[in-house]
C-alpha cells in the first residue's frame, strides 16, 4: 500500500523529492521569522514597560519658598518679643545694661558683650556646659555660633580698597579676636576663608592647604568702605577697621551695628553697603534677593562666638538653666516660680535682641526645637493667615470653617499655600539607582539649599488624591472614577446589543443583498478611526441628545448650566466605538458551535430561541468574553474620541452619577505628558501603571468568567 501511495505522488509530482527540501527550508525560515517577531515585540514591550517604571520612581529635589523652619522661627519670635516685661534692642550695650540693673532680669547676647561688663553680669550654664574656649571648640556648648562677613566678587574687583580690607581682616583676625572676646578660626577654615578670597578677587588657586596668602599695603588703597549688618560682629569689625587705618589705609571704614537681617537687606535691597556683617549664615531667600539684584554674595568665615545667657550678679538664685527652661522663661512664663517653684515669685524681666538681629533668629532655632507640624492649631491658622492674602483666606473660611478643619487639613494648607515646596530637578530611576553619587554631587552643586529624597510618585496619596496643579500634590481619584464610570456605561450598552447583533446575524438573519451589505458595514466600521466615533458622539449625544445626556429630562442638574458632554455621553461614544468588535467577534464564537448541538436542541423539541440561550449561547460565551475583552481594553486606552465630546482636562471633582462632567486616565495622562516641566512626566508615567493595573483587573475579571464558562460547558 505505501508503495503504490509513494508511485502515485511520484506521478502527480516529478519532481517531489527535489520540491520537499525547498519546502522545508521555506517552512524553517517562515518559523524563524514568526519567532524573531515574536521575540522582537516582546523586547519592544519590555523596553516600554521599563521606561514607564524608569520614570515613575527617582531622586527628586524639592526648594521650598519659604523654610519650614523659618515659619517655626518666626513664630517662636512672635511668642519672645511680645511677651510681658520684654525688651528689645539691636543694641548690646543697652541690653547688658538693662540686666545688669535688676536682679530678675535675664537675657542673651554676644559673649563679647558680657566680658565688657564681667564684673556686673553672670554667665548660666545651659544644660550642665559653661560658654568657654574648650566647650566652644568641642562642640558641647550647644549655643556656639560661627560669625561671618559678606561681599561680592564684583564689588571686590570694582573697588580694590574693598578687597584689601577683607584681606587685612582675614590676615589678622586670629590674632586678634581673642581680645575683642571671641573665639579664633581652626587653620582648615581659616584657609577655607582665604581661599574663597582668591577666587573672589581672580587669584588662580589649588587648594586651601596650599593658599600662598598675598598681604595688600592699606596705604596702596584709597577710598571708603561701607559695611553694616550683626551688633555681634560690631566689635570685631571695629577693632579690625582701626587696625586697618593704623596701618596707613587713608579712607574710612563705616560700620553699622543694625542687625545681620538689616543688614542683608541694606545689602540686597538698597545695595549701599559694601560689606554684610553677620551673626548667622545668609538664608536662601536672601541671596535670592541678592541675585535679583545681580549681586551674588561670597562669605568669609571670621571667627566663632559663645551666645551667653546672662543675669546680673545680683541674681542669687540662677546659676544655671536648661534648654526646656529657656524655652518657658522667654515666652509663656511670667513669674520666676512659674519655671521653678523654689524661684522667687517675681516677674521675669526679658532682655533680647530686636526683630532684625541674627542673635535673635540664632538663639531660637537653638532653643525652639519644634517643626511647623508641632505648632497648635491656632497658630497654625494664624500663620496662614499672615502669609496669604484675604481674598485667599476667606475663600478658604467660607469652604470649610477653620474651626471645623483638623488640624492636619490646616497643616497642609500651609504647607501648600505658604511653604510652597516646588520640584526643582527630577532624575528617573535607573539614573538614581545607579549613579546615585552622580545626582547628589548634581544636586549639592546646581541646588544647594534644595532637599533631595528618593520618591514613589505611585503611592497611595497618588491614587486617593484629586487633580491638582501642583505635582507633589496630584493625583488620580478623579480619572479613575471617571474610567470605571465611563467603561460600566460602554459595557452595559455594547456587550448586550452587540451579542444581540451577533446572534440575528448568525441564527435568524438570511442570506440576502441587506444583511449582507448589513454584514460589510459591521466589518468596515470595526476599522473605522476613533476620533471620527467622537465627532459622531459629539453631533449626536452631546447635541442632539443632549436633553438626555445632559440630565435634564430627569431634573437631576441645573438647566442654565448643563450640558451634553457628560460621562453617559462619553460611555455610549465608547460604545459605538467598541460595538463592531463585539459583534465580530461574537459571530465568530456563535459559529464555532456545532450544528449538531443546534439540531439536537430542536429535536428534543426545543424551539431555536431556547437552543440559542440554553445551548448555543453558553457554549459560545468563552469566545464573546475573548472578544468583548479585546474590546473594552480599546476602549479604556481610547483618547481622541473623549477630547472630542468634551472630557476636561483638569477637573477636580469626583463624578457621581451618569451626568457629571468627567476626564479619564487616558485624557489625564495626555494632560500631564504635555506639560513642560519634568515631574509632570513622572506623575504621568505612574498615571500609566494605575491604568495598567486597571486595565489588567477588569481583563483578569473577564477571564475568571470566561474559563468559569468553559468548565461549565465542558461539564
Amino acid at each position: 500500500m505505501a508503495t503504490r501511495q509513494k508511485s502515485i505522488f511520484q506521478a502527480k509530482d516529478p519532481d517531489f523529492h527535489d520540491n520537499l527540501p525547498r519546502r522545508h527550508r521555506a517552512a524553517k525560515g517562515w518559523q524563524v521569522v514568526l519567532q524573531a517577531s515574536t521575540v522582537i515585540g516582546i523586547i519592544v514591550l519590555v523596553a516600554l514597560l521599563l521606561n514607564i517604571i524608569d520614570g515613575a520612581f527617582g531622586y527628586v529635589a524639592t526648594q521650598n519658598s519659604i523654610e519650614p523652619e523659618d515659619l517655626v522661627m518666626g513664630v517662636q519670635e512672635e511668642l519672645m518679643l511680645t511677651a510681658p516685661n520684654t525688651v528689645a534692642s539691636e543694641d548690646d550695650n543697652e541690653l547688658a545694661e538693662g540686666i545688669a540693673s535688676s536682679p530678675y532680669a535675664i537675657g542673651y547676647f554676644g559673649y563679647a558683650y558680657y566680658l565688657d561688663r564681667v564684673d556686673e553680669l553672670r554667665p548660666l550654664t545651659v544644660d550642665g556646659v559653661a560658654p568657654t574656649a574648650e566647650t566652644v571648640d568641642s562642640g558641647a556648648y550647644g549655643l556656639a555660633r560661627p560669625l561671618f562677613l559678606y561681599s561680592t566678587a564684583e564689588i571686590m574687583q570694582e573697588k580694590p580698597e574693598v578687597a584689601a580690607y577683607l584681606n587685612f581682616y582675614l590676615d589678622r583676625v586670629n590674632q586678634e579676636i581673642e581680645g575683642v572676646g571671641y573665639f579664633a578660626l581652626g587653620d582648615e577654615a581659616l584657609n577655607a576663608a582665604m581661599l574663597t578670597w582668591l577666587n573672589a578677587t581672580g587669584i588662580e588657586t589649588v587648594d586651601a592647604e596650599t593658599v600662598s596668602w598675598p598681604v595688600l599695603d592699606p596705604q596702596s588703597v584709597s577710598g571708603n568702605v561701607k559695611t553694616a549688618g550683626s551688633s555681634t560682629v560690631y566689635p570685631l569689625s571695629a577693632r579690625m577697621a582701626e587696625l586697618f587705618q593704623a596701618a596707613g589705609y587713608p579712607g574710612e571704614v563705616e560700620i553699622e551695628s543694625i542687625g545681620s537681617t538689616a543688614g542683608f537687606r541694606r545689602f540686597c535691597i538698597a545695595e549701599d553697603t559694601d560689606i554684610v556683617n553677620a551673626s548667622r549664615p545668609i538664608k536662601r531667600a536672601e541671596v535670592d534677593l541678592c541675585n535679583e539684584a545681580d549681586r551674588e554674595p561670597v562669605e568669609f568665615r571670621v571667627g566663632t562666638d559663645a551666645l551667653a545667657v546672662v543675669v546680673s550678679q545680683e541674681n542669687d538664685f540662677l546659676t544655671e538653666v536648661t534648654t526646656e527652661q529657656l524655652r518657658q522663661i522667654f515666652t509663656t512664663a511670667e513669674t520666676w516660680s512659674d519655671v521653678d517653684p523654689g524661684w522667687p515669685d517675681e516677674p521675669i524681666e526679658r532682655f533680647i535682641p530686636g526683630a532684625d538681629s541674627g542673635t535673635l533668629d540664632f538663639f531660637t532655632e537653638s532653643v525652639f526645637d519644634q517643626d511647623l507640624a508641632d505648632l497648635p492649631k491656632e497658630t497654625l491658622v494664624a500663620t496662614l493667615q499672615d502669609n496669604v492674602s484675604k481674598g485667599l483666606f476667606r475663600r478658604f473660611e467660607s469652604e470649610m470653617p477653620f474651626e471645623d478643619r483638623s488640624k492636619e487639613d490646616v497643616y497642609g494648607l500651609v504647607v501648600e499655600r505658604v511653604v510652597e515646596p516646588e520640584i526643582v530637578q527630577t532624575w528617573p530611576l535607573f539614573e538614581s539607582v545607579f549613579g546615585r553619587s552622580e545626582v547628589l554631587a548634581e544636586a549639592a552643586a546646581e541646588y544647594p539649599d534644595a532637599e533631595v529624597s528618593f520618591v514613589s510618585w505611585l503611592n497611595p496619596k497618588f491614587i486617593v488624591n484629586p487633580q491638582s496643579a501642583n505635582p507633589e500634590r496630584a493625583g488620580v481619584r478623579t480619572a479613575i472614577l471617571g474610567s470605571l464610570w465611563t467603561i460600566l456605561i460602554t459595557i452595559l450598552f455594547a456587550f448586550p446589543l452587540g451579542v444581540g447583533a451577533a446572534i440575528y446575524l448568525e441564527e435568524y438573519a438570511v442570506d440576502n443583498r441587506i444583511n449582507r451589505l448589513i454584514q460589510t458595514n459591521i466589518n468596515n466600521l470595526a476599522g473605522v478611526p476613533s476620533i471620527i466615533y467622537g465627532m459622531l458622539g459629539l453631533a449626536v449625544f452631546v447635541r442632539m441628545l443632549e436633553v438626555l445626556t445632559s440630565g435634564k429630562l430627569f431634573g437631576l442638574v441645573d438647566p442654565t448650566t448643563a450640558n451634553g458632554r457628560t460621562i453617559l455621553s462619553a460611555g455610549l461614544t465608547l460604545g459605538l466605538l467598541i460595538l463592531p468588535l463585539i459583534i465580530i467577534n461574537s459571530q465568530e464564537a456563535i459559529k464555532s458551535v456545532p450544528n449538531s448541538l443546534r439540531q439536537a436542541g430542536m429535536g428534543l423539541g426545543a424551539t431555536r430561541w431556547q437552543t440559542i440561550w440554553h445551548h448555543v449561547l453558553p457554549n459560545a460565551m468563552p469566545g464573546v468574553l475573548t472578544g468583548t475583552i479585546l474590546a473594552v481594553s480599546r476602549a479604556i486606552g481610547e483618547t481622541a474620541p473623549l477630547v472630542v465630546v468634551g472630557a476636561s482636562t483638569f477637573i477636580t471633582v469626583d463624578p457621581t452619577n451618569p451626568f457629571s462632567k468627567f476626564t479619564t486616565l487616558p485624557i489625564q495622562i495626555y494632560q500631564w505628558t504635555s506639560r513642560p516641566q519634568d515631574e509632570f512626566r513622572n506623575i504621568a508615567a505612574a498615571a500609566i501603571l494605575v491604568l495598567l493595573v486597571l486595565l489588567l483587573t477588569l481583563n483578569a475579571t473577564a477571564v475568571l468568567l470566561r474559563n468559569r464558562f468553559s468548565k461549565r460547558r465542558m461539564g
